[in-house]
């Protein structure tokens, strides 16, 4: 296999896709959890990756591993290649007007960090207003916290409308001509949410206001296209979307990249350093410090041609399905509670049992295969608000099927059995 995911194009004939090929290339899926056949429902918080992307890096390593930019040698030159390649993989991906807006990152939380700490930073003064949701994830809220103590910013939020998770735009635009800044999330990793991002950065833009998108759930299940979204930055992560840990995606709009402070400092940020002066590298190499995640980039590269072999909007269509199957299944169980959307739900099932903790329900699905996750989902205040302490929640991908949405149910049925006994 090669990048270019022969396996997801040959899965696909008239149309139609053949999941239970697609599910041959993930090698992990294959195997037994405490003698169990493993169902993993836990992709909000990882993707599995697909042997074309571990095999990718491994070619990179075994064939062109070296330094990258500046190098004279061959394998420094290869190195460069196959990293830029990467940058431009990304612009295409999300539809951004050029490689130079496309920042490589650790991940989203490095993003949203990156903005907070220097376009922000920079701009924002005391009492200005950064308008948030109150479903974010607290990567999109803990910067923004930390800002606000640093120089006086004001948080305001956009409220949602009880258990299913739908914002509350009725004030939308009043709050709009109170703030600087409007970051949100595109998908809510606990309610499963889809916010209309679209509108939200037009109203926003109408204002004056800058946008941040965080879609860290939403870039490897629908299609982004950043130009049409109108956002001035969106943040994403590698390990969500079939690729590796420790690589992430930060867009910026280039007239905002070029007149913001670097974010780190050492080499490769600068194009000339005296004793005491420094002149700072052209975007995106200026917010690049040290020695980037070469081999990331290339399994991010291979993850991208992964996913648009299949198609985001077939990824999309399936993940709903199994979503909405899900809590058809479960809104059968006397005394649940479902959170998120009864429509247009993503991948993301949360739930709570009436009589077991999410923690012991999750602890005991493992030990039948099934990994789900329990706990506040780096969302304390949305819980808090919600009044639960934790929740359960299946999250889904174009590898997981109805027969697993089945054993989900039965292992939830076990559960309340043992509780009960």
């Amino acid at each position: 296999m090669n990048t270019k995911a022969e396996s997801a194009v040959l899965a696909k004939r008239d149309d139609r896709i053949d999941w239970a090929l697609l599910r041959d290339d993930f090698p992990i899926l294959n195997k037994q959890v405490n003698d169990h056949p493993l169902v993993y429902l836990d992709n909000a918080a990882s993707s599995q990756k697909p042997q074309q992307v571990i095999d990718a890096i491994r070619r990179y390593y075994e064939h062109d591993n070296a330094n990258v930019h500046r190098g004279i040698h061959e394998l420094s030159n290869r190195a460069t290649e196959a990293y830029e390649a990467a940058r431009q993989r990304v612009a295409e991906f999300i539809n951004a007007g050029s490689s130079d807006e496309i920042v490589f990152t650790r991940g989203t939380t490095e993003g949203l960090n990156l903005v907070a700490q220097t376009w922000a930073l920079e701009n924002l003064r005391e009492g200005d207003t950064i308008l948030l949701t109150e479903m974010e994830h607290h990567s999109n809220l803990v910067p923004w916290q930390i800002l606000a103590r640093r120089i006086g910013v004001q948080l305001d939020f956009i409220e949602i409308n009880g258990d299913d998770g739908q914002l509350d735009l009725k004030w939308l635009d009043e709050q709009l001509a109170r703030a600087r800044l409007l970051s949100l999330t595109h998908i809510s990793n606990t309610l499963g949410s889809v916010n209309p991002v679209t509108e939200i950065c037009a109203r926003a833009r109408d204002s004056g206001v800058i946008t941040v998108v965080d879609a860290a759930q939403s870039a490897g299940h629908i299609p982004i296209d950043v130009s049409e979204i109108g956002c001035d930055f969106l943040a994403f992560s590698g390990h969500k979307i079939c690729g590796p840990t420790g690589i992430g995606v930060l867009y910026g709009q280039r007239k905002l990249l070029e007149a913001m402070p670097p974010y780190q400092s050492g080499g490769e940020m600068i194009t000339k350093v005296e004793y005491r002066d420094s002149t700072f590298n052209i975007v995106p190499h200026k917010f690049e410090a040290g020695t980037p995640n070469v081999a990331g980039a290339v399994g991010l590269h291979a993850a991208l041609d992964y996913l648009d072999a299949i198609g985001r909007e077939a990824i999309f269509e399936h993940d709903q399905q199994l979503a909405n199957l899900t809590c058809e299944q479960l809104s059968k169980i006397d005394g649940i509670r479902l959170f998120g959307p009864s429509e247009g739900r993503s991948a993301v099932v949360s739930f709570v049992l009436p009589d077991a903790h999410a923690l012991d329900l999750a602890t005991m699905a493992d030990q039948k295969g099934v990994a789900l996750r329990a706990g506040h989902h780096c969302t304390q205040p949305l819980l808090a608000k919600l009044g639960v302490p934790a929740t359960a929640r299946a999250s889904f991908y174009f590898y997981n099927t109805e027969a697993e949405v089945d054993r989900l149910i039965e292992v939830i049925h076990q559960v309340r059995k043992l509780v009960a006994s």
